[in-house]
């Protein structure tokens, strides 16, 4: 586990709270991408992420082994998006959520009305496609392709190790190919999925 967080850890104990920002920047988009994949919903992710960010600052104390914060921080972020969908649940059955608003970058703009709805229609069946994994892949798989974190973060957060991160990722990505195989090869969208694992 991190040295750096047991650090940072000591340092929000004894009352510096720019130590807690530090621990927020290092895993805000972990803790997104974890509530998003519970929620199923930008903005409630957003809030899943606030509240377990300012449970766990609550909570500091009881923590343990603060080298471990990651996956402890990520253990929260489960429980209080569980929680949240509790309290949402029956609401979100009659419920159609707003699709995700994608910045408009240049090379979208450059490839007009048809390319835009192409590129859409590739992200929406990527996104389905990671839905059909097996739960034990799955989080890893958005954590390194849609947050782009890398390896050792992953690891941070969620304490597992380079092997099961690196093996979760191998399997993941061999039956994303499969679910994706009648996308065009040359598909920018599919290439960004069909990475060379490292």
């Amino acid at each position: 586990m991190r040295i750096e967080d047991a650090q940072l850890v000591a340092r929000c104990l004894a009352g510096d709270t720019d130590a807690y920002a530090d621990l927020v920047n290092q895993y805000q988009s972990a803790v997104f991408a974890t509530a998003f994949y519970y929620v199923g919903r930008y903005g409630a992710a957003e809030d899943v992420s606030q509240e377990s960010f300012m449970a766990a600052y609550r909570s500091l104390q009881k923590l343990k082994q603060p080298e471990s914060f990651g996956p402890w921080l990520k253990e929260i972020t489960c429980r209080t998006a569980a929680n949240w969908l509790r309290r949402h649940g029956v609401r979100l059955k009659n419920e159609t959520p707003l699709p995700f608003r994608r910045t408009l970058s240049i090379e979208d703009a450059r490839a007009g009305p048809r390319g835009q709805v192409e590129k859409k229609e590739v992200f929406e069946r990527v996104q389905q496609a990671i839905d059909t994994l097996p739960e034990r892949y799955r989080l890893t798989v958005v954590l390194r392709y849609l947050q782009e974190l890398s390896y050792d973060e992953i690891v941070s957060f969620t304490g597992d190790s380079r092997e099961e991160v690196r093996s979760a990722l191998q399997r993941g990505s061999k039956q994303l190919r499969e679910v994706l195989s009648d996308l065009d090869s040359s598909s920018e969208g599919e290439s960004r999925w069909q990475p060379a694992l490292k």
